[in-house]
């Protein structure tokens, strides 16, 4: 397969863990300049999904755009990724009407799917005529690590570290996310 000029992949990113990262580097390595969307950057910006409920909810998104921006340059940092071939932006995947505002046609949308809101972000990139690429189908058993996971950790005093990039954990310990969590309700 040949590489494409122009990549943007998406995600929420709360918290960036290790699954997130081969997700992320899968979609870099199909393009020369990889576009990082981060969806629900904003409360604003986040709609309740029928194929997912939970993703807009407030204890579901405690990490801010600028800090998911953050941890995304950290994670590629530290897997030597140049800064100059990849951009983090924010990306409305819950308000469809925005997405060609600010995302540029000519990119190949990468994704991943395990279930019916994979299905769905496919139908409406794919129905503002933007050329999408599954990088993998798998049952949502087949998932791994989900950031649900690591947040349910971090709010229990559980282990977590090991689920996340050592940079993203530096990160998240600076921050004192654990405890910003485990003074939220929420999964």
């Amino acid at each position: 397969m040949s590489r494409h000029p122009l990549g943007l992949i998406h995600g929420r990113f709360q918290v960036l863990h290790n699954d997130h990262l081969v997700y992320l580097l899968a979609g870099k390595a199909l393009c020369d300049h990889l576009i990082v969307g981060v969806t629900n950057p904003t409360p604003e910006e986040s709609a309740e999904e029928a194929a997912n409920p939970a993703r807009s909810a407030p204890e579901n998104n405690p990490l801010s755009y600028e800090e998911r921006e953050s941890l995304i340059r950290a994670a590629f940092k530290e897997k030597g990724i140049p800064e100059g071939s990849y951009e983090v932006i924010p990306f409305p995947i819950c308000k469809p009407e925005k997405i060609r505002e600010i995302a540029p046609a000519e990119a190949v949308y990468y994704l991943t799917i395990y279930d019916a809101w994979g299905h769905e972000k496919r139908k409406r990139l794919e129905g503002l005529g933007l050329r999408t690429h599954v990088m993998w189908e798998r049952p949502q058993e087949h998932k791994g690590i989900s950031a649900t996971d690591v947040r349910r950790a971090m709010r229990t005093g559980g282990e977590w570290r090991h689920m996340v990039p050592p940079a993203v954990a530096a990160l998240l310990d600076e921050w004192n996310i654990q405890e910003r969590l485990a003074g939220s309700s929420g999964s």
